[in-house]
């Protein structure tokens, strides 16, 4: 039947979904699939647990929506507590939304305004990085170093400074250690901040591990800590995007842990709330939340659905089942094990140049050729052509192109549920195998 929904794509028929149960969805046409994604990232617990539906229906009687500028309520206050005991440092200020794009507009006004309350009104300024992603709204699009994403909407979106990314295995040069490319990397921050005027500089923005522009790239090591040390001589903001990687996707509560650094204002959604509620939240340090409190007192941002008592109930009961079940654990053994099928798969693959991730949180980049590390023409769309293989077979993933520039590469993202047990994780790699030397065949001949 016809229906009136404005889909992505208005040449596609899509399956319609009608249930789901642990790493599994089910679909009308009686087919199964195998979630090897969680969608983007965000079920992060599979489907139907049981916990965190029942968590929805209890609260759903109790109380469903009362505005914020009325009343907190018990489950917003409960999971605020959790996410505050989770979150290393002082990051122990929550300001909860309806999604990742909502938090980092969030995060974005909550810095500017930082710089108001402390009387440097000239801090307006921000750095992102290319091939970074960060939302679809406009200001989380403008921070966006996606060419492609921010091509139709370039003349809508304000000014933002843009630095390479930190992306060792593919702006390496030849012979340099990892170090030494994590502080020449964060050296062009420092560069930027110089150019544009310490004093016009509000933030920098950066995803811990970089997830569907350019698949699972994690930092290399001490660039985190080098950004930290930049941004703290020139008293800018640190703003880290842990919308995919974080919430215990990489194996900590957030993924910048592994790094030892704490940023001023993290962002999380995806996996807070695992997909039985639309939910996300911004995070910000004792220090940031004391220059509102101590001077005009309100923060002059809002949404409609921040802190919903629905959302927040389900955000709760995730926490729960992730700590009760020792989930973490399970993502770092997980984690390890994916990796190395992945690495016995794919290790010696013509066509897979790189196999990289945190966690439950890992992507192989296909290649043209894996000793020169030459992509694959970009309108062969290979990393379409692997995901419908995929589909055929059962399995969802979550491809992307643009891998290098927003215009070149292919990789393949995989983010399964944190319950993925060992032989399912072999399972998947198995048919991603499969569907990447199908997708492969259908391309003409290089």
């Amino acid at each position: 039947m016809l229906g009136h929904v404005f889909h992505r794509s208005t040449r596609k028929t899509l399956p319609r979904v009608i249930g789901g149960e642990g790493i599994e969805l089910l679909a009308d046409n009686g087919r199964r699939y195998i979630d090897a994604c969680g969608g983007a990232a965000v079920s992060c617990l599979g489907h139907g647990n049981p916990v965190v539906t029942k968590a929805i229906a209890d609260q759903a009687q109790r109380i469903a929506y009362a505005h914020t500028s009325f009343f907190t309520n018990e489950p917003a206050e409960a999971l605020a507590q959790a996410i505050a005991e989770a979150a290393p440092g002082s990051l122990n200020w929550v300001y909860f939304l309806a999604g990742g794009s909502e938090a980092v507009e969030t995060a974005l006004k909550m810095a500017r305004q930082y710089f108001l309350e402390r009387g440097e009104p000239k801090r307006s300024r921000i750095v992102s990085r290319r091939q970074s992603y960060h939302g679809n709204t406009l200001g989380a699009l403008a921070v966006g170093g996606n060419a492609s994403r921010r091509a139709p909407y370039e003349p809508l979106l304000t000014d933002v400074s843009f630095i390479d990314p930190c992306f060792y295995y593919r702006y390496a040069n030849p012979g340099e250690s990892a170090e030494d490319y994590g502080r020449r990397t964060a050296a062009l921050l420092e560069a930027e901040i110089l150019r544009l005027g310490p004093e016009n500089v509000m933030a920098f923005i950066a995803e811990t591990v970089v997830g569907a522009t350019s698949g699972a790239v994690p930092p290399a090591p001490g660039y985190l800590s080098a950004v930290r040390a930049i941004c703290d001589k020139y008293g800018v903001l640190l703003i880290l995007d842990e919308v995919m990687c974080g919430a215990g996707r990489t194996g900590t509560f957030l993924s910048c842990e592994q790094d030892g650094v704490t940023p001023d204002i993290v962002i999380l959604a995806k996996g807070l709330g695992a997909g039985y509620q639309a939910l996300g939240v911004t995070l910000c340090t004792d220090e940031v939340y004391a220059a509102f409190a101590q001077g005009s007192g309100a923060f002059q941002h809002g949404h409609t659905y921040s802190a919903h008592a629905i959302a927040c109930a389900a955000g709760l009961a995730v926490q729960q089942v992730i700590r009760e079940q020792r989930l973490l654990e399970r993502v770092n053994v997980g984690g390890r094990y994916l990796r190395q099928a992945l690495i016995a798969r794919f290790g010696s693959h013509p066509q897979v140049g790189d196999i990289r991730g945190r966690g439950l949180l890992q992507a192989v980049e296909l290649v043209a050729d894996r000793e020169s590390a030459a992509p694959f023409d970009p309108r062969l769309k290979l990393h379409a052509r692997v995901k419908s293989a995929a589909f055929e077979r059962g399995l969802l993933v979550y491809p992307g192109g643009g891998t290098i520039d927003g215009q070149h590469g292919d990789h393949v993202l995989l983010a399964p549920p944190y319950i993925t047990t060992d032989a399912q994780l072999e399972q998947i790699v198995g048919l991603l195998a499969d569907a990447i030397d199908a997708a492969i065949r259908t391309c003409p001949a290089r």
